[in-house]
């Protein structure tokens, strides 16, 4: 891939990630003035994640790092509009939501209850794999996104 050819899809990376952000942004009624923090939070994340995975890093590490981004930008974000940081960490982490695995783990469920038996087998073996993808994805975006806050707000000195 040329330079140029990645930096044409970073740049669409970023504005669709960031349009399914913004678009979840509006259908939660956020404010007008924090939309764009909105539209930040989710490009930033998933381009960070999806140039990971073009590096060559797992879906869940990627993940895990573009939550992480997404919650940082957040904690920022909330700062300085004085607004909680969930606004932004909610629609920020709906663009990594990993839907493709959850859609194959369903499909390949239902596809092993007609299946024979040594086929049943072998796709309820390959669900098991989508589902537990689908586990640590999850588990990888809740993760990313509170560590931020945890680190940064804290409500009284600790002792």
């Amino acid at each position: 891939m040329t330079v140029l050819e990645l930096l044409n899809f970073s740049i669409q990376d970023v504005l669709w990630s960031g349009i399914a952000a913004l678009g979840f942004a509006i259908l939660f009624n956020v404010p007008r003035r924090l939309l764009a923090g909105c539209f930040l939070s989710g490009a930033i994340g998933h381009t960070l994640r999806t140039m990971l995975m073009n590096a060559g890093a797992s879906v869940e590490f990627s993940t895990l790092i573009g939550a992480v981004a997404v919650g940082f930008v957040s904690v920022n974000l909330s700062n300085r509009y004085s607004v909680p940081a969930s606004i932004f960490t909610v629609t920020g982490a709906i663009p990594l939501v990993p839907g493709v695995f959850a859609y194959q783990t369903i499909v390949v469920l239902l596809s092993a209850t007609s299946a024979p038996g040594d086929q049943s087998v072998e796709l309820l073996a390959a669900a098991g794999i989508n589902g537990v993808r689908t586990a640590l994805v999850l588990s990888a975006i809740a993760f990313g996104i509170t560590a931020p806050t945890l680190i940064f707000r804290r409500s009284h000195p600790s002792v």
